[in-house]
């Protein structure tokens, strides 16, 4: 036949048929590429900011005229969630803190007063308490998902 026609029969050619994909974010080895867990390290960091910020601004909610501070419960359970994806990308147990270590910083930030000495957390009977509620409530959960993590290991 000669040399223009292709060795393999029709719907044989191999490179027509494999699926890899054209950008990966993973190497040949199987690990991810440094930049890209620089990346999303990244993004749960700033996620443990929101969590905090979400968390202390929706802390003093109200059932009729009884306060029900469900914010920091919910944010302590987000911030769970945020350690446990962060072991997901760092073998690392100080890497795997970030979104804690950034939330405890946020939430550090937030009882110094204002510019113009405004308080964000604040109040009488149970909110005089807010602080330290969120600060149980809200560090409990990710620092039992760690001790979880580093006593399987």
């Amino acid at each position: 036949m000669g040399d223009h026609v292709h060795r393999f029969a029709a719907g044989q050619r191999s490179e027509l048929t494999t699926t890899k994909p054209r950008v990966s974010q993973i190497d040949e080895t199987g690990v991810t590429a440094p930049a890209f867990r620089v990346v999303v390290l990244t993004l749960l960091a700033v996620d443990g900011v929101l969590s905090a910020i979400g968390g202390a601004l929706l802390l003093p909610s109200y059932i009729g005229a009884i306060p029900f501070p469900i914010s920091a419960l919910i944010s302590g359970l987000v911030n769970a969630a945020l350690v446990w994806a962060t072991q997901l990308w760092t073998t690392s147990v100080r890497f795997a803190a970030l979104p804690l270590w950034t939330w405890l910083a946020t939430v550090a930030a937030m009882c110094l007063g204002g510019p113009g000495h405004d308080i964000i957390f604040g109040g009488r009977g149970l909110m005089a308490y807010s602080p330290l509620l969120l600060l149980v409530l809200g560090a409990g959960p990710p620092f039992w998902v760690l001790l979880r993590h580093r006593a399987a290991r």
